[in-house]
């Protein structure tokens, strides 16, 4: 899957994590991995069908799609137009843009449309746009609304504080030092807002400290895999190839060859010198 991202606005951007454009290219098939975000996947034209690896049952056909917390991956399949935006949203995102703790969409989707009936005609409004920085403008107004509806309800300040502790403790226990509580407040807390066991919650921060990790590392052209294994917290490679088959439902390899990044190319010299 090809993306192309943006920035976002000083109000959203502690909930934003990202705005994409993307195009899912031939066969329009794409591999959500693992997510310690919300996200949201809005189709330019033609609706998503979402499935999960190695659940049984056929998958569902949505506009536009949220997506909670989930240690499993998906699959994303877009027939004729494979383009759309896509956004991650913080944990902590959900209630505030969307009206929704994260906790209610853990482990699976929704549509976005039945999930937050204010933003039902979101899909065909960004359709009808006809360009990236329209559709971007577009989305920030929406996201703004939802925030001015939602935003300033409850106090983020201790969720916030709990997740920052998670990420940067290897142990629960001492995460629940740091903020001075007992494990079991940390615990209900967490599951409470976010659908996940803090334990959990660490397992997909790892997770995805890896996958930038080997992202960055293919793009440069200097994959060492027992180097990030090492700096992303797994005991050692064969630690990440079993948690990476677990948790992406394939090989790291096998996700390198069909959607990891490619390394880029410089153009010919030719080329460079016919440039302006």
């Amino acid at each position: 899957m090809s993306v192309a991202a943006d920035h976002v606005s000083a109000a959203l951007a502690p909930f934003v994590m990202s705005l994409h454009a993307y195009d899912l290219g031939p066969g329009g098939v794409h591999r959500g991995l693992p997510s310690s975000a919300v996200t949201i996947t809005i189709p330019e034209r033609d609706p998503l069908e979402i499935g999960w690896v190695g659940r049984r049952g056929p998958g569902e056909r949505l506009r536009a799609v949220v997506a909670g917390l989930h240690l499993d991956a998906a699959e994303l399949r877009q027939a004729g137009c494979t383009r759309g935006v896509y956004l991650t949203l913080s944990p902590l995102g959900a209630r505030a843009l969307l009206g929704v703790p994260a906790a209610a969409l853990a482990g699976h989707a929704a549509d976005l449309t039945d999930l937050v009936p204010a933003m039902a005609e979101l899909p065909e409004r960004l359709a009808a746009c006809r360009s990236w920085p329209q559709r971007r403008e577009l989305l920030e107004r929406v996201l703004l609304a939802g925030l001015d509806r939602h935003g300033e309800r409850a106090d983020r300040r201790p969720l916030a504080a709990a997740l920052s502790a998670l990420s940067t403790n290897d142990r629960v226990q001492d995460a629940a030092r740091t903020l001075g509580c007992s494990r079991r407040h940390l615990s209900g807390a967490v599951r409470s807002e976010f659908g996940v066991t803090p334990k959990q919650y660490q397992r997909l921060v790892r997770f995805e400290r890896a996958r930038g990790r080997v992202v960055a590392a293919s793009l440069a052209g200097r994959l060492d895999l027992a180097a990030i294994a090492n700096t992303s917290g797994f005991a050692d490679q064969a630690h990440l190839a079993r948690e990476w088959r677990a948790m992406a439902g394939c090989t790291l390899t096998e996700w390198l060859r069909t959607e990891g990044p490619t390394r880029p190319t410089r153009p010919p010299r030719q080329a460079a010198r016919a440039r302006p």
